[in-house]
């Protein structure tokens, strides 16, 4: 049984509170990356909110969000990725400004992880102690995949809908191991730096990963992702 659902998050959405809320618990409570007193009435926000597009992950139990993501538009504004980090120029030279969004502020609630690992341990089945802990590791990498790949196929199915060609984004090595054992490519365009932790920008076209995702991943490219309202 599916236990989220996903959907876009407008501006004008009270639940936009919700999912600064979220950000603040990851990037500042529980990860560092953010200073709590650069974001009052702990929500972590930036500039760059006004120009995106938000999604989120919801528990269908309880309908807190539990995931959320952004990619951040083409505007004025320009992107967090070349502000902020040394970019092989050569490597973007081709590409279309207009054409090209950032994906980031990818944050899963830790509450909900352990939610999900108490289930594997205190189900009905009758489990050995040795067991135990081979099913919640299991079970917290499913459930993070699952998160992660849902949020993806949620932008993009947005880029689809924008007329995007590319998407940049800046991660840690884990992230991006992660969405490649999901088919999802990325090209590195420069070197890492410690920005919120060691970091490496990157760029991918978005008909390579329709090409990738016909083989790897057929469902990214068929039904949306449960409960989207895109």
């Amino acid at each position: 049984m599916i236990e989220f659902h996903f959907q876009k998050v407008e501006k004008d959405d009270s639940r936009i509170i919700d999912l600064y809320k979220l950000r603040y618990q990851v990037y500042c409570t529980e990860c560092g990356f953010e200073r709590p007193e650069d974001h009052p009435g702990e929500m972590e926000k930036d500039e760059f909110d006004d120009v995106a597009t938000h999604f989120c992950a919801f528990d269908r139990e309880t309908n807190e969000i539990i995931g959320t993501a952004r990619i951040i538009l083409p505007s004025a504004k320009s992107f967090p990725i070349l502000k902020h980090f040394n970019i092989d120029k050569d490597a973007i030279a081709a590409i279309n400004d207009n054409k090209v969004a950032e994906i980031s502020r990818l944050a899963i609630s830790k509450d909900f992880r352990r939610r999900t690992i108490d289930k594997a341990i205190y189900s009905d089945e009758r489990i050995d102690v040795k067991d135990q802990i081979t099913i919640c590791k299991q079970r917290r990498k499913q459930f993070e995949l699952a998160l992660v790949a849902g949020l993806y196929h949620c932008i993009f199915l947005e880029s689809m809908n924008q007329g995007l060609t590319h998407w940049y984004a800046v991660m840690a090595k884990g992230l991006y191991y992660l969405l490649k054992s999901r088919g999802i490519i990325w090209h590195p365009i420069g070197p890492s730096q410690n920005y919120h932790g060691w970091r490496r920008p990157y760029i991918a076209e978005i008909s390579e990963n329709i090409k990738s995702a016909s083989v790897n991943y057929s469902a990214f490219l068929s039904s949306p992702p449960p409960g989207w309202n895109g």
